[in-house]
């Protein structure tokens, strides 16, 4: 079969690349069945589903004819370093980093880092917009982590709280 569409192939090998990761990882955990659920079966069930979904656009795009065989362009690598950085940076700002000597700033801390790195993948960077987003971000999480879902991790850093 020849490839009809460059976009929807590899776009559903990445899709079964990653549903079987994840499917794979969650074997690791206890699964149980549908009427008693383990920790791994919901990873387990989305490995699945992501895979399917992954089958299919993989199949439609051998099947399915497009005009111009909608080429792969060039990858851009300004927004996905941006976004990949901006999460690396949420996560050590949240937890910390005790090997390298960094310590926890928790979560507000790491939540506007994450906003203002990720808005710089974009083509304009607005500060305002950035700070306003950032803290209703902040707000949202801090009542849906910490006050409604009662999740124990730091919210400030230790030398704002003691």
């Amino acid at each position: 079969m020849q490839m009809k569409s460059q976009r929807d192939f590899f776009a559903g090998l990445l899709f079964m690349a990653t549903g079987v990761a994840f499917a794979w990882g969650a074997t690791s955990y206890t699964v149980g069945s549908a009427a008693r659920m383990g920790p791994g079966y919901f990873p387990l069930m989305l490995g699945i589903v992501l895979a399917l979904l992954g089958a299919f656009i993989l199949f439609e795009s051998l099947v399915v004819s497009t005009e111009d065989g909608e080429p792969v362009g060039k990858i851009a690598w300004k927004p996905l370093g941006f976004v990949i950085g901006a999460n690396v940076a949420f996560g050590i700002l949240l937890a910390g980093l005790p090997s390298l000597g960094i310590p926890a700033m928790g979560l507000i801390v790491g939540i506007f880092a994450l906003v203002f790195i990720a808005s710089l993948a974009g083509d304009r960077f607005v500060a305002k917009e950035a700070f306003i987003l950032s803290v209703i971000l902040s707000v949202l999480s801090y009542l849906a982590f910490i006050k409604l879902l009662n999740l124990q991790f730091r919210v400030w850093p230790s030398f704002i709280v003691g």
